[in-house]
């Protein structure tokens, strides 16, 4: 049995597919993933034994340009993925049973591909917000914050989807095929699947129109130490707050690195400091900040006293897995949602918008450091073990084989 798997997004996409590729190759099936081919990904993938086909162009080129991406670099990215879909794609999924793709970006192509290869297809997202949206516009009647929410990102979701239909519908024509009439139930499907913690994301109940499949998060096990330095620093006192935005590059990352440490110092905390790729770095030469790059995470977490992120889905997992108290300062995406879900759950703090200040993130830290906090992180990492008892990715990897065999 041979599966091809494909996303087109940062490291929070590529990495559950490793998981899941783990995860099938424990059941004797070959898996080969199509992602981006920035360097970390392709170590990522080595470091799994797992076979990388490089897709699209780098994330970290688009992302972290001099200027922010422009409308008409959405479009350029989304007929070039698309028409991944009629070259690249299609020739790693010969002689495959059945195509996964996460995320719209990958969804469209991968789709085509299947299509013409007659072979079965499946849709998955990491979070609710990555499930089909409605057809029509969220009732107007809601006056809540979350109402205002929800209208916003369906708004913004419409436009993406438009930019992917189209691309779609030109190359399609190209290639002498007929139009997809819709596209929402094309890319979709109407039993799309959930790969998240149903603790931490439960598929929604009102979504009667779709059958949501639950997995369960599609966790890769990390195994490697950590770095001596690292080790050390944890050694020589209370432990510190981790601050880390992954791939998330801001306009003023020297501002970002600023606040953290002032916030640290101004509650007497020390700093682990994740480069990431907005390079954060130092603000000076004192010793109560140490900087790190791509670490085991899994075992860092449960080592620290609070971690601040940007609120990924990979990152909020893991932190919740831990045990530790978050701040999550959402940047873009589903983030605002993840943290909306940490601080309903009491397991840390929703910062209050994308831009922190020093007494911003003292006061969110000050909740975050609460030794109640930490009493209810504990409480709920529990729950997301006992929900992740039975490992997302190999349920994950189990249903994929039999709509293969279907």
């Amino acid at each position: 049995m041979r599966v091809l798997l494909t996303t087109w997004g940062s490291r929070g996409d590529v990495q559950p597919l490793v998981a899941l590729a783990v995860a099938l190759r424990g059941l004797g099936a070959e898996a080969v993933v199509c992602a981006p081919p920035d360097e970390e990904f392709a170590t990522l993938l080595d470091r799994a034994r797992v076979p990388l086909v490089p897709i699209g162009p780098t994330v970290r080129s688009v992302t972290a340009g001099a200027k922010p991406p422009t409308a008409a670099d959405a479009v350029r990215l989304a007929s070039d993925l698309v028409a991944a879909g009629f070259g690249t794609l299609a020739a790693a999924a010969e002689g495959c049973d059945v195509v996964l793709a996460n995320g719209m970006m990958a969804a469209a192509g991968a789709r085509g591909a299947a299509e013409r290869l007659g072979i079965p297809y499946v849709y998955a997202c990491y979070h609710v917000r990555g499930l089909p949206p409605r057809k029509t516009a969220p009732a107007a009647s809601g006056q809540s914050a979350k109402d205002a929410a929800d209208k916003a990102y369906w708004e913004q979701g419409q436009k993406s989807i438009s930019i992917f239909a189209d691309a779609l519908s030109s190359h399609r024509a190209g290639a002498g095929l007929p139009p997809v009439e819709d596209f929402l139930d094309y890319v979709y499907t109407d039993r799309p699947w959930l790969a998240a913690d149903a603790t931490l994301c439960p598929a929604p109940p009102e979504r009667t129109d779709i059958e949501v499949v639950q997995t369960g998060a599609w966790i890769l096990p990390d195994h490697r130490p950590l770095p001596e330095g690292l080790e050390a620093f944890l050694a020589a006192g209370e432990p510190p707050v981790y601050v880390g935005f992954g791939s998330m590059v801001t306009a003023s990352p020297a501002d970002i690195t600023r606040v953290a440490i002032e916030a640290g110092r101004a509650l007497g905390r020390r700093v682990i400091l994740a480069r990431g790729w907005a390079d954060l770095a130092p603000i000076d030469d004192a010793d109560d900040c140490f900087v790190i790059g791509d670490v085991n995470q899994q075992a860092l977490f449960p080592r620290v006293a609070a971690i601040v992120h940007h609120g990924g889905a990979g990152t909020t997992t893991t932190a919740s897995r831990s045990g530790t108290p978050q701040v999550v300062v959402p940047q873009i995406g589903d983030q605002p949602s993840w943290a909306t879900s940490v601080a309903e759950l009491g397991i840390g703090v929703a910062h209050p918008g994308p831009t922190a200040t020093t007494d911003s993130l003292t006061t969110a830290l000050t909740t975050a450091l609460d030794p109640q906090a930490r009493t209810r992180a504990k409480a709920v990492a529990v729950a997301v073990a006992d929900t992740m008892s039975t490992d997302g990715a190999t349920v994950a990897a189990k249903l994929l084989l039999d709509t293969a065999s279907i």
